[in-house]
């Protein structure tokens, strides 16, 4: 792991959460449901008048810790850095979603909260909330990391399609070839 690479990326991240949370009170009105993760994280801490900043700085720490996870994963992930960074987010979105039920059932602040279970509106915004924060992590990170040359290894692939095993896993070094 280089860690250079991961604060781009947590740099990147927190970034990308950001503009996030910079935008959602536009897409709360533009998409009909008061669905906003950075109450639903700030009154989690707190339920006085502090929650706004208390969730908008998890907001931004949990898009660094993301961003920073997704900068070692990136070399690995197909595509162009838009594309990384939405299919990131999506996986994140899809994979986080459906524990709306417990936040519904358990959250402190939960009779504050719009309910999110079966809620098409706020799952549209999160969608578009994570493709928003997947394209701006993305564009980031690859800026930020550009001379990171971190990238998965490449094996030499037979024309029969089973690859050279040896060399894939160090058995035969560049001393050793025949």
């Amino acid at each position: 792991m280089d860690l250079r690479r991961s604060l781009n990326g947590a740099l990147a991240g927190g970034l990308a959460a950001g503009a996030w949370a910079a935008q959602q009170p536009l897409d709360k009105r533009v998409g009909g449901s008061a669905y906003d993760d950075v109450e639903l994280l700030g009154k989690v801490v707190t339920r006085g008048p502090g929650w706004p900043l208390v969730g908008a700085a998890l907001h931004v720490a949990n898009g660094a810790l993301f961003g920073a996870v997704y900068a070692q994963l990136r070399p690995f992930l197909p595509g162009p850095p838009v594309a990384r960074g939405v299919l990131a987010g999506m996986v994140e979105h899809f994979g986080l979603w459906p524990l709306v039920t417990l936040v519904d059932r358990l959250h402190p602040a939960r009779d504050e909260l719009p309910v999110l279970s079966g809620n098409r509106q706020a799952h549209t915004q999160a969608v578009w909330r994570h493709a928003l924060f997947g394209v701006a992590l993305g564009l980031l990170e690859a800026h930020l990391n550009a001379d990171r040359h971190v990238e998965p290894p490449e094996y030499e692939v037979s024309s029969n399609g089973f690859g050279d095993i040896e060399g894939a896993v160090g058995a035969v070094g560049a001393a050793g070839a025949s």
